[in-house]
């Protein structure tokens, strides 16, 4: 009797623990939860362990002819023509702060060169890679970035041009011509067009074509080397979401910029679908340090310095003439403001 007592009491502990097990079981309640990061190790463009022993477009015979050597050397040379007709931001605080960012996400990318970068003085949000490494950061997107994340997403996005050799693919199938086509722009705008006008150069219409594939893969990649760098991806989507406020505060401003290159809803819908999916979430991210902030405002600084330096209306002192000596006329010194000493009121 003892015995059938103890059997009965284990089977109501199962039974208790088999339906607090379908209790807690989502598939049993029949929620749907959000299929988990799908994460690859076959050495692709999707394995996030593989950064930096992965081929992402430069090797021979995927459409690429052109040695890292022979593009560091057309880089070097359209490098010299950009800071020849470029006014540059030297100062050493700015510019080693920038490199160091950047340098970073070299570190954790698939780039298979050396990097030079440079800022370059615009006020145009943007920024953008040549061949072989030489990248230029316009200094209004270190004004316009809200924190050392997107800053380092738009990075991420150019040093991902040069990691997959997209200039030297175009130049395999013949389309890239001029200095105008190589430089690989974030948003499509800014130096470029100036450097288009300035040379008087031609963009050939069959690189068009390819660029939107080629920004699509360098949005791609930069979200993959900002994670790998431990920055907050989402910082890229929303710098996203800041162009595109800033295409409906402006409309037609940036339309010549997006023409070759994909809409922005479609790179935030894209670069969100590939968070979601392919970036396993971190415990935590790097989003902002007080150092960019510091960073930021020496640069408004700056800014303002050279507006005042360059600004033409500034008021100037002019010295009021002297009265000849041998006039006999005293109009001119009745006009002239004089000191006198006050004397003490009489009693």
């Amino acid at each position: 009797m003892r015995s059938f007592s103890v059997l009965c009491f284990v089977l109501l502990v199962l039974g208790t623990a088999a339906r607090a097990q379908n209790t807690s079981d989502p598939s049993a309640s029949g929620s749907q939860e959000q299929p988990p990061v799908k994460v690859h190790h076959d050495g692709s463009i999707r394995d996030l362990d593989a950064i930096g022993n992965r081929n992402v477009g430069c090797g021979r015979g995927i459409g690429n002819w052109y040695s890292l050597e022979k593009q560091m050397a057309m880089g070097r040379s359209y490098a010299e023509q950009v800071e020849s007709t470029s006014k540059m931001i030297t100062d050493p605080v700015v510019s080693e702060y920038v490199n160091r960012i950047g340098q970073n996400l070299v570190r954790n990318s698939d780039a298979q060169v050396p990097f030079t970068i440079k800022i370059v003085d615009s006020d145009d949000i943007n920024a953008f890679a040549l061949p072989g490494g030489y990248f230029y950061v316009d200094s209004g997107l270190l004004l316009a970035a809200d924190n050392e994340a997107e800053l380092a997403g738009v990075m991420a996005h150019e040093i991902a041009h040069v990691s997959a050799c997209h200039a030297a693919r175009e130049m395999s199938r013949g389309q890239l011509m001029n200095l105008a086509s190589i430089a690989l722009i974030f948003v499509g705008g800014g130096i470029g067009y100036a450097v288009q006008n300035l040379a008087g150069l031609a963009m050939p219409m069959g690189f068009l074509k390819f660029t939107r594939t080629f920004e699509a893969e360098a949005d791609y990649l930069g979200v993959e080397y900002m994670y790998k760098a431990g920055y907050d991806p989402q910082a890229l989507t929303a710098f996203f979401e800041k162009v595109k406020a800033l295409e409906k505060h402006k409309p037609g401003s940036l339309a010549k910029a997006f023409d070759t290159h994909p809409q922005t809803p479609d790179r935030i819908e894209k670069t969100q679908q590939e968070i979601n999916t392919l970036l396993p979430p971190l415990e935590e991210y790097k989003l902002d340090t007080a150092e960019f902030e510091d960073i930021k405002a020496r640069m408004m600084e700056l800014e303002n310095r050279r507006k005042v330096d360059n600004d033409g209306s500034r008021p100037t002192l002019h010295r009021p003439s002297r009265p000849n000596a041998d006039s006999t006329d005293t109009s001119d010194q009745d006009e002239t403001p004089t000191l006198k000493r006050r004397g003490s009121s009489s009693q």
